[in-house]
């Protein structure tokens, strides 16, 4: 946090920038998710006393447009004083006037009900034990990053990936996925050695692909391994043969009648959850 005279001090686009920032902090302090060390924590001005005087150094910006400026100055009338509002609504304008936009790890997000040490770092994931996806020849670096944050937030053990899938650590998945591809971890395997693996732990292996049973009369196991295929060619036959658990769909109303390769994982992810949550 910065005292709003010292704001005044900066030039233009600094002043924007540590702003964006702030409002970002304050955002998550106001939603009781504050990152160590970023707590609000001056004590002679409340909270919502402070966010108005930066409400209003944001007002004086000559590169904020009427609309938004009219949006601020009614959050600041309205009673009582939204102060999640005003902070998101101060943001993002800011970032549009920057050009640039939100990153999605700049989302509030739920606090981790993982255990924390002292200095608030996690001590170890919760996660459903012997639960796997196995990604095939996944392109997209951006679809590559939502399987793993999808994987690491419904408690998936550990993320399988192919000998062609991109690489995790390229800087557009590690952008998509959040954290979580250091979180989670994953490790490489051919669908032979995939084969061996699940023989090792008795885990059954089941796919996502048209065709299957659908979503709603599949019997999801206790665990297991789910495969999912490439954006263009799905999944491969060799690992349709190494599915010997089955194969679920998601059935569709649409024309096209497809679903991103993300998003349908995240789909059946949580109807896999929702069948472990009953055991």
């Amino acid at each position: 946090m910065i005292e709003p005279h010292k704001l005044n001090q900066l030039q233009p686009g600094q002043k924007r920038r540590k702003l964006a920032l702030t409002f970002g902090a304050l955002e998550r302090d106001v939603a009781g998710i504050a990152e160590k060390g970023s707590e609000y924590s001056f004590k002679s001005i409340s909270r919502a006393d402070y966010i108005k005087k930066l409400l209003e150094i944001v007002m004086q910006d000559s590169e904020l447009p009427s609309v938004a400026k009219e949006q601020l100055e009614n959050v600041l009338k309205t009673l009582p004083f939204d102060e999640k509002r005003a902070c998101n609504l101060a943001r993002n304008n800011l970032l549009a006037i920057l050009g640039t936009f939100p990153a999605e790890w700049d989302l509030v997000i739920a606090p981790h009900a993982s255990p924390v040490d002292e200095a608030g770092m996690v001590k170890a994931r919760g996660f459903f034990p012997n639960v796997y996806v196995y990604a095939e020849d996944i392109r997209s670096p951006f679809n590559c990053g939502s399987i793993f944050r999808t994987a690491e937030a419904m408690g998936a053990e550990k993320v399988l990936i192919s000998p062609l899938c991109i690489d995790p650590h390229h800087p557009k998945a590690l952008r998509s996925g959040m954290g979580c591809i250091e979180t989670i971890g994953f490790e490489r395997k051919s669908v032979g050695e995939l084969k061996d693996f699940a023989k090792e732990r008795d885990l059954p292996i089941f796919v996502l692909e048209t065709g299957g049973t659908p979503i709603e009369e599949f019997k999801f196991p206790p665990k297991g391994i789910c495969i999912i295929g490439s954006e263009e060619l799905g999944v491969s036959p060799e690992a349709l043969d190494a599915a010997t658990y089955g194969r679920v769909s998601i059935p569709m109303k649409g024309l096209k009648a497809s679903l991103n390769v993300g998003v349908a994982y995240g789909i059946v992810m949580q109807a896999w959850v929702n069948s472990l949550q009953k055991l």
